[in-house]
């Protein structure tokens, strides 16, 4: 039987169903930034909670994976803040009592048959390329279902990107036409160019248009690097930044060689018929607690 692993960025996917749970509640910016009321806050994850579940079930029952697990990130601070203390420097934390429903979350997951991984030290992203790149090194297929980019450096005949919201897989053209190189060239397109989603910075006065022509022309930082053929305004601003251009690098790798502790046969997914049946008596249970919910609230 061929294999079809689904991995679901699993953070990737509740933040932003929470946001869009959220929004109703917050009418200005202000609002937004104050604490919710504890009535409205149970609300919103109990409405999050929901929203995940049907994304989930919709997501496998369009991708009809026979293997599939969401993945978390470690709840510490990752590696990468010890090499970089700026590492995505200013982003928004995650509300307390939407960390606090991860474990019910993950427990409603597992209703559908979709077991959870979360590492003590590792992101959500390492675990993913991880688990991404053995499966594509076996020859079997793999679908990432996330919005983050970072993912469109491991596509390949093996490995897809899909994206829930937008329900549409981001594949070579997509980055092409984004990012006018191919998926492997990624990492060193953001190596020049930084990454200012996770405040990785990148060789000062290289942007995309230039980092991309320097690509296409070189085929990679290496070859960039050792060209003798670089204008000498572009190879000075290497030469200059060559410890950055190392930090940058080691931040924008994936890990792919985390030791996983589990065989491919614990994520299988029950028989369709068996699913189909647990999860129609999985979404009773939880109008009947929404509508309970509707009377208390």
């Amino acid at each position: 039987m061929a294999v079809h692993l689904v991995l679901i960025d699993a953070l990737n996917l509740i933040r932003r169903i929470y946001a869009v749970q959220e929004r109703p509640f917050v009418q200005t910016k202000q609002q937004a930034e104050d604490e919710l009321s504890e009535k409205t806050q149970q609300q919103v994850v109990f409405n999050t909670q929901n929203a995940c579940v049907n994304a989930v079930d919709k997501i496998l029952s369009l991708q009809l994976p026979s293997h599939a697990l969401a993945v978390f990130d470690s709840q510490q601070p990752c590696w990468r803040y010890a090499l970089y203390p700026d590492y995505k420097k200013g982003r928004k934390k995650m509300p307390a009592h939407l960390a606090k429903s991860l474990n019910d979350i993950q427990d409603a997951f597992m209703q559908l048959g979709v077991d959870s991984l979360v590492s003590e030290e590792d992101e959500a992203d390492d675990l993913i390329a991880t688990l991404a790149t053995k499966m594509a090194l076996h020859g079997q297929q793999v679908t990432i279902i996330s919005t983050d980019k970072g993912f469109l450096s491991l596509i390949s005949s093996h490995i897809h990107v899909y994206d829930y919201f937008n329900r549409r897989y981001l594949d070579e053209q997509h980055v092409k036409n984004k990012f006018d190189v191919k998926p492997s060239q990624l990492i060193d397109l953001w190596t020049l160019t930084g990454d200012s989603t996770n405040k990785i910075p990148g060789v000062a006065g290289i942007g995309q248009v230039t980092a991309a022509s320097l690509l296409n022309q070189h085929g990679s930082l290496s070859a960039i690097i050792n060209s003798d053929e670089i204008k000498p305004a572009i190879k000075d601003k290497l030469s200059q930044s060559e410890e950055q251009i190392s930090l940058s690098r080691k931040l924008l790798t994936f890990k792919q060689n985390i030791p996983l502790g589990f065989n491919l046969k614990d994520i299988r997914l029950q028989d369709q018929a068996v699913h189909l049946q647990e999860n129609a008596a999985a979404n009773t249970k939880l109008q009947m607690e929404a509508n309970k919910n509707q009377q208390i609230l």
